[in-house]
């Protein structure tokens, strides 16, 4: 079978690609920006000629410019006729929610399901590893220094952070599997309030008005629409839609989601696929 993946070279994308090149029975093509840049058809479309499944990754950047990539992608995929689409997309995929990228992937999601392409969907919740690094970001590096407090705009409103090797664990197991045509919720194991995370880190949590948070991010030296997300993202959990706790990670890979103390204490765990 030979299987494309987006991303190929990015933080989940490129553990797809090894856990599925491990798996030693697969041709895996790795796409990347220099090799099927999102914004290029033309190379998109020869990327995945003779493509049997392609791990749709998302883009990052502005969410207009990732609308028009993921419009790109299934655009290709659907002229070189891919079998299966396993899409990476987020436990908020409602086009009506706060969220920027919320609406991506909800558009991304009506798009697929639109195209008769045979499909399985992975809505993952937030990355452990990225909202520690924004907790960080915004409380200061060293949590016990005389800062020591991250105020974030959550209220108390709950998260279920998934680690990234998680999520790239469960694009792997669907792509050796038939389309589901479904989605899947990709969460971690437990869902913890914002001051929960932060305590775990080693901050003390403060709330904040949305707009003091947009401005203590600009401060800190963030681009306009990055600042943009993160706030638009704090409206969402806020809304309760990111609490959601599934099974997803022990029914697709067979072994327990990573914790969030696993992230913190440096866990290291299996490479293996678990689909065998």
């Amino acid at each position: 079978m030979r299987i494309a993946v987006t991303g190929g070279t990015g933080r989940i994308g490129g553990l797809v690609v090894r856990l599925l090149a491990d798996e030693g029975r697969h041709d895996v093509v790795p796409l990347s920006r220099r090799t099927a840049p999102y914004d290029d058809r033309a190379a998109l479309r020869a990327a995945l000629d003779g493509a049997d499944t392609l791990v749709f990754v998302s883009s990052d950047g502005e969410a207009a410019r990732v609308l028009v990539h993921h419009q790109n992608v299934l655009d290709a995929a659907i002229r070189c006729g891919v079998g299966h689409v396993v899409l990476l997309s987020g436990l908020d995929a409602d086009v009506r929610s706060p969220f920027c990228y919320a609406f991506t992937n909800g558009h991304t999601e009506q798009l697929l399901r639109a195209s008769g392409l045979p499909y399985s969907i992975v809505r993952a919740g937030l990355f452990t590893e990225f909202f520690l690094g924004l907790v960080r970001q915004v409380g200061g590096a060293d949590p016990g220094g005389p800062a020591g407090t991250v105020a974030l705009p959550a209220a108390g409103n709950r998260v279920s952070l998934v680690a990234r090797r998680d999520v790239a664990h469960c694009l792997a197991a669907l792509a050796l599997r038939a389309p589901s045509n479904g989605h899947h919720d990709v969460t971690g194991p437990e869902s913890l309030t914002v001051e929960a995370i932060a305590s775990a880190a080693g901050y003390r949590y403060a709330d904040i008005a949305p707009g003091d948070f947009a401005g203590a991010v600009l401060r800190l030296g963030e681009e306009p629409w990055w600042t943009y997300a993160y706030a638009s993202m704090f409206e969402s959990i806020r809304q309760g839609r990111w609490a959601a706790v599934s099974d997803a990670v022990a029914e697709l890979t067979g072994r327990e989601p990573i914790s969030l103390r696993d992230v913190l204490d440096g866990t290291t765990l299996s490479s293996g696929t678990g689909t065998a």
